[in-house]
């Protein structure tokens, strides 16, 4: 592993690790939020370890800031593989009604084991798990109908576990946001460090910004030039990406006294204006060529595009009311 490859794990992540394993036996599903720009970076990799055999859905958030047609390329891949997943905006509201009906199809025999022994009126418990700020308390939020979960556009936020009573008959368990302790790849690490996971004050902000420019010549290039007023693209081919930066910040003005190049202020204006979708729709990475065996899914049918097929394994048992969340209805 290359020497310089991006690492951030603080000493609550790994309590937060100890305390998804230790919650497990309080909900009936996993409910996983990943970055819809960066879909395989934001997938933790320990995750499906640590949850074993619990059901589990996939959902990829903010797809309004991602490129719609890398979004289909993974949503085929999902469905190809067999897991669930639904693509949503908490801002713009893109398949926030898809949410509760897929949870409640994916744990259908267990709902209907429940409905035949006359509890029709059990909450199903969810677990909210992501990569910090991923939007997890967002997603609450606009779930609960209110407030109840601290939401702010940085990492770290959330520094404990919390159930959430929500409108749509599911109880939340939110959980802190958790990375891995290493990144075996460098690209990985920029990607969270590029969509905001990790917190800027502990990055190298030049150097993350230089990263993206050089994605963004190779993934977006009509975007980037078009935003910044470069022409083509073609005609900075003989440019390091260190210098497509600095011509960036000379376009915008950002210089000091004696013409030199304000990197950081040109660096933290290219790192927003991605993270707002200024420069455009973009996503960073797109599906592997090769499937792989999803195992941790019971199969079910899309109600619309959003739902995507998964593998027909988990059969979990229900969850242990005696250690329901104090808020939530005990009917066992």
């Amino acid at each position: 592993m290359p020497s310089d490859v991006i690492q951030w794990f603080p000493g609550h992540m790994a309590k937060t690790r100890r305390m998804i394993a230790d919650s497990l036996p309080l909900v009936d599903i996993v409910i996983e939020i990943l970055d819809a720009r960066i879909p395989q970076s934001s997938k933790n990799p320990e995750l499906d370890r640590l949850i074993k055999q619990k059901p589990k859905l996939s959902l990829l958030s903010r797809a309004s800031l991602a490129d719609p047609a890398a979004s289909r390329l993974w949503r085929d891949y999902y469905r190809s593989v067999g897991a669930n997943s639904i693509f949503y905006d908490c801002r713009t509201g893109e398949n926030m009604n898809a949410i509760s009906p897929a949870i409640k199809t994916i744990l259908g025999e267990k709902l209907d084991r429940y409905e035949s022994r006359g509890m029709t009126g059990r909450r199903v418990k969810a677990m909210i798990v992501g990569i910090p700020n991923v939007g997890k308390s967002s997603l609450i939020n606009a779930l609960a109908g209110q407030n109840k979960a601290k939401a702010e556009n940085r990492p770290g936020v959330t520094r404990d576990r919390q159930w959430v009573t929500t409108k749509i008959g599911i109880d939340l368990l939110d959980m802190p946001g958790v990375l891995w302790p290493k990144f075996d790849e460098r690209a990985v690490g920029e990607n969270l460090a590029i969509t905001g996971a990790i917190k800027d004050d502990v990055l190298d902000i030049e150097e993350i910004a230089v990263a993206l420019v050089a994605r963004l010549r190779h993934t977006a290039p009509e975007q980037l030039c078009a935003r910044y007023k470069l022409g083509a693209i073609a005609d900075y081919n003989s440019l390091s990406d260190y210098e497509l930066f600095c011509l960036i910040a000379k376009k915008r003005g950002f210089l000091v006294s004696g013409g030199e190049v304000d990197t950081e202020r040109c660096a933290n204006m290219l790192l927003d204006e991605f993270r707002s979708a200024k420069i455009g729709r973009i996503t960073l990475e797109l599906p592997p060529s090769s499937e792989k065996q999803v195992t941790d899914c019971e199969k079910i049918e899309p109600a619309d595009d959003a739902i995507i097929e998964s593998a027909d394994s988990a059969k979990s048992e229900p969850a242990d009311d005696a250690t329901a969340p104090p808020d939530a209805p005990v009917e066992e």
